[in-house]
């Protein structure tokens, strides 16, 4: 009997993990469907799947992440832009949007952690981090190395302070509303962590200065 009942979990898995992933896509402009679905296939392309099966459901994955974002933001933004149009009274107002706010901000929250569990499902957690970074346009990578090309001394414990920031952010800008406000992110958590390096010790501006001075060295080599 067990040994029926786990040959039955492992069929529904198999079945659950091969299944199409299709793309949701009723009363969207067919345009901005084949934009998104370009753009989801462009991060899929740098992921190096193999099985063409997984690739598509990856790809229709990020792209229903795209359509969902798109439609809590703009729900939002109708909301906001109905109490700017149409109601009197400033505080009557601003009640309504931030009360839309509020809203959006909780199907952010609720939805937040469902792509992550969607890939899953397809990749392992070292791809799923390359979605991520495809999706925020890789700041994680390029800023942390950059930290590290600047600072030569940082020790281990402020390297991993430093990703785990920039990670931090990150959670933050894939959720938001445009390119604009995903870098609007990052740039708050880049001063958390510049202000965080200064209480530390470190001179940013020399350190930057020396940084720039090694480039043109390293350039006038070649």
């Amino acid at each position: 009997m067990r040994k029926v009942l786990f040959a039955a979990i492992a069929g529904l898995l198999t079945i659950t993990v091969n299944a199409q992933v299709a793309l949701k896509t009723e009363g969207l402009d067919a345009e901005y469907v084949q934009n998104i679905t370009n753009r989801s296939q462009k991060i899929v392309d740098g992921l190096n799947i193999t099985d063409a099966q997984k690739a598509e459901n990856v790809r229709n994955i990020i792209a229903n992440r795209y359509f969902l974002l798109n439609e809590i933001h703009e729900a939002c933004a109708k909301k906001k832009q109905y109490a700017k149009d149409s109601i009197q009274g400033k505080g009557h107002r601003q009640r309504i949007i931030e009360s839309a706010e509020r809203r959006r901000d909780a199907e952010l929250y609720k939805h937040h952690f469902e792509l992550e569990a969607d890939l899953s499902l397809y990749v392992d957690a070292a791809t799923i981090e390359a979605v991520k970074d495809g999706m925020t346009y890789g700041v994680v990578p390029k800023t942390y190395q950059a930290h590290l090309d600047m600072i030569p001394s940082l020790k281990e414990e402020e390297k991993a302070q430093i990703l785990a920031w920039l990670k931090e952010a990150r959670e933050f800008a894939i959720d938001a509303e445009n390119s604009n406000a995903k870098h609007g992110w990052f740039g708050k958590y880049k001063g958390r962590i510049n202000n965080w390096l200064s209480k530390r010790g470190y001179d940013l501006v020399k350190e930057r200065e020396a940084w720039y001075k090694r480039i043109e060295e390293a350039k006038n080599k070649k």
